[in-house]
């Protein structure tokens, strides 16, 4: 697979700042200024990642996810939320989107997500059975991302067996019970999660927000676990 990346962004500092970290971490990265531009350059090649603003004049990002359902492109696309529009994040993860980079933003965390993602095409493509703890919680968040939640369940379980004293799959078990509105259950698993390591950052972050919108889901605000090294 080729390791190229799209960036459509209409704010030339933001262009810059995601094309200088991926150049740097070896990947081949092209821009596009506006929604119109970046569709005519996915007809014109194949990019397995693109970076997509949320808030753009003319074609938005989610119309450029709605051409990208329409024409049937396979790609997998990590959205670039301010903060405004961090609420309406979820209905871009809805038309297909797997991951968001929410404004201002550090290099590292550029990195680490899509690196992510393209560990992600990895084990999708993957022949051997998969054994390693850390390969079922990224297949569980794959999952989760896509609502295959008995996949997501399924990988969880796996990791567990791998791994019993490890909290990431109970925290992401809790994100999956609150996306399902089961609410004490989901509550439960991020105390479990935090029985086995207090300090467990997504999860604390999970259960202070989770306490403060009591009926609300949106997996945006959810820490799945993949920025606890920003500090």
């Amino acid at each position: 697979m080729n390791k190229k990346i799209l960036i459509v962004d209409d704010e030339k500092n933001i262009r810059l700042t995601l094309k200088t970290a991926l150049k740097n971490a070896g990947y081949e990265v092209e821009t596009a200024v506006n929604g119109e531009d970046g569709l005519a350059q996915v007809k014109e090649d194949e990019f397995p990642v693109i970076l997509l603003d949320m808030k753009m004049p003319g074609i938005d990002g989610i119309q450029f996810l709605q051409e990208l359902n329409n024409k049937e492109i396979e790609t997998k696309v990590i959205m670039i939320t301010g903060y405004g529009s961090v609420e309406t994040a979820v209905e871009t993860l809805k038309l297909g989107a797997i991951d968001y980079l929410r404004k201002p933003f550090k290099p590292e965390e550029i990195i680490e997500i899509v690196e992510d993602v393209f560990k992600r095409y990895e084990l999708e493509n993957i022949e051997k059975e998969v054994e390693s703890f850390e390969d079922y919680i990224i297949l569980a968040k794959n999952a989760i991302n896509k609502r295959n939640f008995s996949k997501a369940k399924e990988m969880l379980q796996k990791a567990t067996s791998e791994n019993s004293e490890k909290p990431e799959p109970f925290n992401l078990l809790g994100i999956i019970y609150e996306m399902q509105h089961k609410q004490p259950e989901a509550m439960k698993m991020y105390r479990a999660a935090l029985a086995l390591d207090p300090s467990y950052k997504p999860a604390n972050d999970n259960i202070e927000r989770a306490g403060e919108n009591m009926g609300t889901v949106d997996i945006d605000s959810m820490n799945l676990g993949d920025e606890e090294k920003e500090e």
